[in-house]
């Protein structure tokens, strides 16, 4: 569901589904070209899977208790950011299925930047 009660994209292939990768700014890391952002979650990437962008999948990994290296979770949410070509997936280590205020907040260190909705 759309957070702002647009049409939502159709995300359902990848909403629900479990996906590994690994992390390249573990959660407390600083950005390294913009040493005012420091990641609040763990950050990375599908491996395997190809953004618009031609990198891997970017995701914000929720659930851990600190850094992480690698991780196996379920995709809870998107991210489309409206002036950018990807999209971000929100995965979930636990299978918690976190509200949307609670993603929003954990994402926000980064998205503040960028203008986009999130997609259940």
């Amino acid at each position: 569901m759309s957070v702002t009660g647009r049409p939502p994209e159709d995300y359902s292939g990848i909403i629900g589904a479990v996906v590994s990768g690994r992390i390249d700014r573990p959660m407390h890391s600083v950005h390294p070209r913009h040493p005012n952002i420091v990641y609040p979650v763990n950050y990375g990437c599908v491996e395997g899977v190809f953004a618009p962008d031609g990198e891997e999948q970017d995701v914000y990994v929720l659930g851990a208790d600190g850094p992480i290296e690698t991780f196996t979770g379920t995709v809870i949410a998107v991210y489309h950011r409206f002036d950018d070509v990807e999209d971000k997936w929100i995965v979930s280590l636990t299978g918690e299925d976190f509200s949307d205020e609670e993603i929003l907040s954990s994402i926000r260190f980064q998205e503040q930047y960028f203008t986009g909705e999130l997609f259940r």
